[in-house]
């Protein structure tokens, strides 16, 4: 499966609230880094980090674009709230190794109604 083939059927996941599912896409030692927290490292913690998220807000992640290069695949979204964002995904034996995203965290806790800390 091409990376940009997975980030679409991770979008798919994601929007369906299944931290199950998300956390296949993920090689066991993959690390997630969200720029505005410390990464995540390995299947287990970010399954546990999406079903954190998950119950914490609903979330929906609008595809703008996906660009590929080679074994990296680049995600550009927004949600229906306004929030823009984007994701590079490195993708290794056709598994999620390392994903960083860039969003406004501040936006976001906002617009859910979310605790500042």
């Amino acid at each position: 499966m091409r990376p940009s083939e997975l980030v679409r059927d991770w979008v798919e996941a994601f929007n369906r609230g299944d931290a199950e599912a998300i956390a296949a896409f993920y090689h066991e030692d993959a690390v997630n880094h969200q720029v505005t927290q410390e990464p995540v490292q390995g299947r287990a913690a970010i399954q546990a980090m999406f079903a954190r998220e998950f119950a914490a807000a609903e979330m929906v992640c609008i595809v703008e674009n996906i660009f590929e290069d080679g074994d990296v695949a680049i995600l550009e979204w927004r949600d229906p709230l306004g929030l823009r964002g984007c994701g590079f995904f490195h993708v290794r034996e056709g598994k999620i190794a390392f994903q960083r995203g860039y969003w406004d965290k501040l936006s976001f806790l906002k617009l859910h109604g979310l605790p500042i800390a």
